[in-house]
Order: structure tokens, then C-alpha cells, then sequence
């Protein structure tokens, strides 16, 4: 049998193609980055907090789950032949909950197909074993402050990049990790091709850019941009290939003959995407800032990255449980006709109200949150919404501690069919059925505490962590403010995104929001009119706990942070947008003044 990576080769340049931003993430991205991306290496994205409940509650039930299936049985299958005749590595935190399995499958797959296969595995990161002595040591929330739960599905650290590194330098052909950082699967790979040390924390900055730009996959090169309309082929959009040097310097490409669109723009927006404090992007290995990063066009579909630096790491990491609090269910009816929007809102109250009567003549528990949406109404927008639609869907939502409660939910939103608003068609997708509810809780735990080793051919040995930190937010100083002016009276407004795009994204309950500017001109203007108080009224409709804003000079961006907007945030949320997805396009909507 032949294994994938033989003998080491020493590059100037090595270029990793980013083959998956979730779990989920199209089949179509490994054939195409394998047909036209010239790889070194092959990086995969899939882990979520709700992922991680997921595959804990499979792995409950199996001992030889836990882990995204996909990777090996759909990705790998299709892949090993050419990652074979091509030389290219692998590293990929399909492992979940049971990294071990997934290397078991991985290893069986391989020798059916007859390819030699040298599998690392990244262990350390689960910690559901040690829930009590968290709960003994009265752990809290990182945000909310509350205490730590008496029953959880998964306990995961997020690990780094330097454990990925080492597994590489033993010869590993494909490096399977339970939870880390989702940049930590490109930088592991940048560490070991050039032998970057621990405290070379600009290269490490750069190159935790790099995988962070890659980790949501096309994401970077075309989807989800402001300017939709302007991206070519969807169907065949490609996927982000990173070709980085050894000094830290880095590009995004894709591979040629694929969709999608490579600019400052698409890259730009991908790097406000799920980031707070710019200053401070906290990562295992490194503080990066990336307040000064710049992004040049480099020829067709290439876009050069250069400007983030990095200051020692903090000592702690970062630590996430998930664990089950009630269920949920939701259900849907399509409206239409004249006040469609009207009809679907008294519609949803009339049905709450039946059903929680009905809930307290029965002895059932009461419904402990509720939540009613029209689909089409633009509620979302607030008061900036328009009204006059005459075809929506309505959105009821409850939570319970007892399915029974939401077993009766079920039952009772049905007849809303038959005996409330005319034009009612009747549900869709059915029935709903019960779920649990999946809360995060997130905590900050010592590195010292924490034993990290690499599992590679059944043999153990502990992986060396910095863990001293050294982190010190006092050293940031001030936050950039970028140059105002405003413009004075005017009578003359335009929307935001004429003169910006920007893009969304959520941390737990949190929503963060970058903007970036279409022409260097406009930024005083915007810098003066795109106040935290101004941004907090236009979301008036989510009350925001406060509102932060974070300038960075060198992309010409804003972004701002939305506390407590996001109805506890992932699956914990009855909101429709639970992930901020939309809340860049909301902003995006509001009227700037502009000189007459």
C-alpha cells in the first residue's frame, strides 16, 4: 500500500484549499479544489456549539459515533485515490466528540481501498469528565454570569494549532481533531511547513487570518456579498485556497474555472464576519490585531493580505458545554390576502392564548417563552420595516420544560386552518414535533489545567502547550477612532448601502455587524453619522444591551457589537435570525445624510 505524504518537501509557498465551513457544507468543494487548486494541503471546517450537542447525543447512543460521518464516508471516499496520486494532506476537526472513531473509520476505509494511511489524532479537548469539578469550583458564564448546569451534553475546549503542527512534523498523512479554533487547521499547517515557533506571534497573527478568512468557505469568495448580483455561476461558486510564504505573507485565490468573486470586498467582509474587538481576535496561540490589515487586488480572482500583527496569547481556554434545557416547537401557516400581515398576527395570539389556557385546565406546564414572527412582514426591520404584504407565513414558537406542553402545541396549531383568518392555506411542512432545547455556556479555563496529546498508530505522547499567556488587555490602549465629519444640515438621504456593505454574524447572544466603506472619501461621513447610540435606535426592536463600535483604518471598516439581541442565541433562540445573519442587511437600510 502507498501512503499520501512520503518524503518531506521544502517550499517556498504552500497552498491549503479550504474544503468545508460547516457541517453540511457542499460535496461539490473537495473534486473541484482537487481538479484545479494545485494543493499542498486540504483543511475542513465543521464544528458548531449545536453540532457538538448533536453529535454528543448520537454518541449517547453509540459508542462508535460522535463525529461528522460525511468527512469519511462522503468526502474521504471520493478523495483518498487523488490525495494519494497528488500528495496533498489532510487535517480536519471532523473528530467531534469521538476523534478516535473517526480515525477508526478513516483507518478501515483506508486499508479497504488499499492506501496507507498515517492518521494523527488531536486529543484533550473534551472535558465533559471533569463537569463536576467545574460545577465544584462554581464556575460561571462568561457573559450572562450564570452557574455552571447540573447536566451536560458536551464539555469541549477549544484547542490550538500548535498540537496539529506536531501531529504534521510526525508525518501524519491526515490530522483529525475533536474541538479547536476554526482557523487552527490552517494555522497548524503554516506552523510546521515553516517552522514557525510559538512566540513568533506576527507570522502566527497572519497566518490565523488566513484560516479564519478560509473557515466558512465560500463565504470569502462570493458568498453571502453585499453585492449578490454581481457574483457569477453560484452553482459552481469555488472554494478558498490560501497560498501563504514563509515570512507570513499571504493570498486568497480559488481554483480557475470555478464561480464566484475574489476581491478586497468579498475577502473584506469575510474578516468582520463573527469578530468583536479587532484589537484583541483571541485565539489559543496568539492575540491578533488586525486594526491595520489591507487587502490589494493581485490579479484576476487573487487578493493579497498583509497587516495583522499579534501579541502573546492569553493563559485560559476558552471553554464550551451545551446542554438541554426544555424543548421547543415551532409551526407555520402561510396568509394571504389584504392585511395578510395583521391577520397572521392576531392569528399567532389567538393560537398562544387557546394553547395556554388549554395548558392550565390540563394541569400541563405553561409555555415559559413564546414568540410570534410574520414571515414577510418585516418584522426584522423594526420600525424601518414596510407593511402592506399580501402573502406572508406566520412563525409561533414556544418553549416548554415539558414536552407534553409542546405535544398539545402540536396538536392545536392545526385548526387555525379552519376557524381564524380567511386566506389561511394551511401548514407548512407539517405537523411540528418537539424539540430539546440546546443552550451554550461558555467559560474560560487554564491552559495549565488541560493535558493535550497526539494519538498517532495507538501511541500517546503529551504535546507541549505554552501556558503562561501573557496577554495584557491594559497594552491595547485606546480604541482607533477613525476621522469624522459631518456634513451639517441636508435634505438629501441615501441608504446605507450605496455607500457601504458589511456583513453579520453572532457570538452566543451577540450580534456583531461590520461595514466597510465603497470609497475611502465616504468614511469621514460615515465614521460621523455611524454612532453606537444610532445603530442601537435602528435595532430598537432587539433591544440591545449596549452597543459597541470598533473601528479599523486599514480596511475602511466599522464594526459594531449588539449585546443580548439574539433571544439567548443558536438553538437556545426562537428568533428566525437566532445567528445575525441578516442583521448586516437590516443596517444596510438605513438612511444616511449625504452634502446636497
Amino acid at each position: 500500500m502507498n501512503a499520501i505524504s512520503g518524503a518531506s518537501r521544502q517550499r517556498a509557498a504552500v497552498r491549503i484549499g479550504g474544503a468545508s465551513g460547516f457541517w453540511g457544507d457542499t460535496a461539490l468543494a473537495v473534486p473541484q479544489l482537487l481538479a484545479g487548486g494545485q494543493l499542498d494541503y486540504l483543511v475542513f471546517d465543521y464544528l458548531a456549539e449545536v453540532t457538538m450537542s448533536i453529535l454528543a447525543a448520537q454518541r449517547a447512543k453509540d459508542a462508535r459515533a460522535g463525529y461528522a460521518v460525511d468527512f469519511v464516508q462522503i468526502m474521504m471516499r471520493e478523495a483518498l485515490p487523488q490525495l494519494q496520486a497528488q500528495r496533498i494532506r489532510v487535517v480536519a476537526n471532523a473528530g467531534g466528540v469521538n476523534p478516535l472513531a473517526c480515525r477508526d473509520a478513516l483507518r478501515a476505509l483506508a486499508s479497504e481501498m488499499g492506501i496507507a494511511l498515517k492518521i494523527g489524532v488531536v486529543l484533550g479537548d473534551d472535558l465533559v469528565a471533569r463537569a463536576a469539578e467545574f460545577r465544584d469550583a462554581a464556575v460561571t458564564e462568561m457573559f450572562s454570569a450564570e452557574p455552571f448546569p447540573q447536566r451536560v451534553a458536551s464539555v469541549n475546549a477549544y484547542l490550538g494549532a500548535l498540537p496539529i503542527a506536531r501531529a504534521l512534523d510526525a508525518g501524519c498523512d491526515v490530522v483529525i481533531t475533536g474541538r479547536c479554533v476554526d482557523s487552527a487547521v490552517t494555522l497548524g499547517v503554516l506552523m510546521h511547513e515553516f517552522g514557525w515557533r510559538a512566540d513568533a506571534y506576527d507570522r502566527l497573527a497572519q497566518g490565523t487570518l488566513a484560516g479564519h478568512l478560509i473557515e466558512c468557505g465560500a463565504q470569502c469568495t462570493g458568498g453571502l456579498f453585499t453585492d449578490w448580483e454581481q457574483v457569477p455561476d453560484w452553482e459552481n461558486i469555488g472554494f478558498p485556497i490560501v497560498e501563504a510564504e514563509a515570512d507570513g505573507s499571504f493570498s486568497i485565490t480559488k481554483a480557475p474555472g470555478t464561480g464566484g468573486l475574489v476581491t478586497p470586498a468579498t475577502v473584506g467582509e469575510q474578516l468582520l464576519y463573527e469578530i468583536g474587538d479587532p484589537r484583541a481576535y483571541l485565539v489559543p496561540d496568539v492575540s491578533c490585531d488586525f486594526t491595520q490589515v489591507r487587502m490589494t487586488q493581485d490579479g484576476v480572482d487573487r487578493v493579497r493580505v498583509s497587516g495583522a500583527t499579534g501579541r502573546a496569547p492569553t493563559a485560559s481556554y476558552k471553554v464550551s458545554a451545551t446542554f438541554a434545557d426544555g424543548y421547543r416547537n415551532t409551526g407555520f401557516l402561510t396568509i394571504a390576502g389584504e392585511a395578510a400581515v395583521q391577520k397572521a398576527r392576531r392569528t399567532g395570539s389567538a393560537l398562544l392564548n387557546r394553547m395556554q389556557r388549554m395548558l392550565a385546565a390540563r394541569g400541563l406546564a405553561p409555555f415559559t417563552e413564546t414568540r410570534i414572527e410574520v414571515l414577510g412582514g418585516e418584522e426584522m426591520f423594526g420600525a424601518s420595516g414596510r407593511s402592506g404584504a399580501r402573502e406572508v407565513v406566520l412563525k409561533i414558537s414556544a418553549k416548554a420544560q415539558a414536552r407534553d406542553s409542546l405535544e398539545l402545541f402540536a396538536r392545536e396549531f392545526a385548526p387555525a386552518a379552519t376557524s381564524m383568518a380567511p386566506g389561511t392555506l394551511g401548514l407548512v411542512g407539517g405537523r411540528p414535533s418537539p424539540t430539546p432545547v440546546v443552550r451554550l455556556f461558555s467559560f474560560l479555563w487554564p491552559k495549565s489545567s488541560l493535558r493535550v496529546e497526539l494519538d498517532v498508530g495507538d501511541e500517546r505522547v503529551a504535546v507541549a502547550i505554552p501556558t503562561a499567556g501573557g496577554f495584557d488587555a491594559d497594552a491595547l490602549g485606546p480604541a482607533l477612532q477613525h476621522e469624522s465629519r459631518a456634513i451639517g444640515a441636508s435634505r438629501q438621504r441615501v441608504a446605507l448601502i450605496a455607500l457601504a456593505h458589511g456583513r453579520s454574524g453572532d457570538k452566543g447572544n451577540q450580534a456583531n455587524i461590520g461595514v466597510i466603506a465603497r470609497a475611502a472619501a465616504d468614511l469621514p461621513l460615515l465614521s460621523a453619522w455611524l454612532t453606537p447610540e444610532r445603530v442601537g435606535a435602528h435595532f430598537a426592536h432587539r433591544a440591545p444591551s449596549r452597543v459597541e463600535r470598533f473601528d479599523l483604518p486599514g480596511l475602511n471598516a466599522i464594526n459594531f457589537v449588539l449585546h443580548g439581541v439574539l433571544g439567548g442565541g443558536g438553538m437556545a433562540s426562537l428568533h428566525t435570525d437566532n445567528l445575525a445573519k441578516a442583521y448586516a442587511q437590516v443596517l444596510l437600510t438605513m438612511d444616511v445624510p449625504v452634502p446636497d
